[in-house]
């Protein structure tokens, strides 16, 4: 393991995870995936672990750690072959909360943050519109000011845990003339009359929860506002390029875990009287995309290093999920045809590890979007600043 990012506490911590996740979750992982419901329970136990509080204040029983501990739990997340599940965990760890830490105010946290880290509450994002796609400026959300309440009226789509989670952290337009300068973020619970959520059914993902969520006149108080009004898309820019390293992460984790079972079964299977891990062939594309994964391993390390001390990785998160997602997806798609058939069953993980890798260059913006904003960086010298 790298020690320039890792040290032995950080191992000490992947140890204790991977132990958990073994004994907690993996029993659960088949159950889940074919209910696409994934038990409450589970939550209250990665809070009573401290799982959810790693990157946040000590205030709210957090354990403010830096954050090369949220990247052994993204990569051992991974390893136990369940993207809905791991996306289910992090999507709230990472999205929904991110905006509860750096946009709410005291009560918020005090109601919101310590409830998440506790695994008390699970939260979602809800950003992405059914007309719109990766384009968040383009959103026809609304938030209309009336008194002390804004009236919410919309739709948004593909939000994972957007059925099941307790509270919703929701983009909506307060000022819709303005394009994306007159966006704002919104916290309102789930039971609030007016809102509504249909599951969707999902190539992979299959754990977690996706929906589709309606806003039909929901009046929330205008305390629930986050941060100022009309600086959501600049907030919203800037966690993108944690969720955009987060998926580079991801990416990188399951293309590892892919190649390891990859190559303990081409050490045990024969053909023409010797293991297939002697062909020469496979031997060399193997080295290829072992290769690139390493590269891109790597490239996150670093950029979770600049991220961690405080710098503005907009382009470089933004390249990690990009190549990553990509060089996942070659991962595995080589992986399940060096096992032949099996890797055409269910039994075996590639099948799910397939279906669950293609979301990787679609979530999060898709890569075309993703290569138009490094265009817009290296060709056309846009310069992409923190929301102040």
């Amino acid at each position: 393991m790298n020690s320039m990012y890792f040290t032995e506490e950080h191992q000490m911590f992947r140890q204790s995870l991977k132990d958990f996740l073994q004994k907690e979750v993996v029993p659960h992982i088949e159950k889940w995936e074919e209910t696409g419901h994934i038990e409450r329970f589970i939550w209250k136990k990665f809070g009573e672990m401290g799982f959810f509080g790693i990157a946040y204040p000590e205030a709210y029983g957090g354990m403010n750690l830096d954050l090369f501990y949220t990247v052994i739990l993204l990569e051992e997340l991974q390893k136990i072959n369940s993207g809905g599940f791991a996306a289910a965990i992090w999507a709230h760890a990472y999205l929904a909360m991110t905006h509860v830490n750096k946009e709410g105010d005291e009560a918020i946290k005090q109601k919101y943050l310590s409830a998440s880290i506790s695994g008390d509450m699970i939260g979602c994002l809800c950003i992405t519109e059914p007309f719109g796609g990766s384009d968040v400026a383009g959103m026809r959300t609304t938030a209309v000011r009336k008194g002390d309440s804004y009236i919410i009226n919309g739709s948004k789509t593909f939000i994972t845990n957007g059925v099941y989670s307790d509270y919703l952290v929701v983009a909506a337009k307060t000022n819709p003339e303005l394009g994306n300068k007159g966006i704002s973020i919104f916290i309102m619970d789930r039971n609030l009359p007016g809102i509504s959520a249909t599951k969707l059914d999902k190539l992979g993902w299959r754990a977690s929860d996706t929906g589709e969520i309606a806003f039909d006149n929901v009046e929330i108080p205008a305390s629930n506002l986050m941060g100022e009004e009309n600086m959501g898309f600049p907030y919203i820019m800037q966690h993108f390029a944690l969720e955009r390293l987060i998926m580079g992460i991801n990416a990188h984790a399951r293309a590892e875990y892919a190649l390891e079972y990859t190559l303990k079964y081409m050490s045990e299977r024969q053909a023409f009287g010797k293991s297939i891990d002697r062909f020469q062939a496979l031997r060399h594309r193997i080295a290829d995309r072992y290769t690139e994964m390493e590269i891109c391993k790597e490239f996150n390390y670093s950029v979770a290093k600049r991220l961690d001390q405080g710098e503005y990785v907009v382009k470089e998160a933004t390249m990690s999920k990009l190549q990553s997602t990509k060089m996942a997806d070659e991962v595995i798609y080589d992986c399940l045809q060096f096992l032949g058939g099996y890797g055409y069953m269910e039994e075996y993980p590639l099948a799910r590890m397939l279906r669950d890798s293609r979301l990787g260059p679609i979530g999060g913006g898709t890569s075309e979007i993703l290569r138009e904003i490094i265009a817009k960086m290296i060709i056309d010298k846009k310069d992409y600043k923190p929301a102040t």
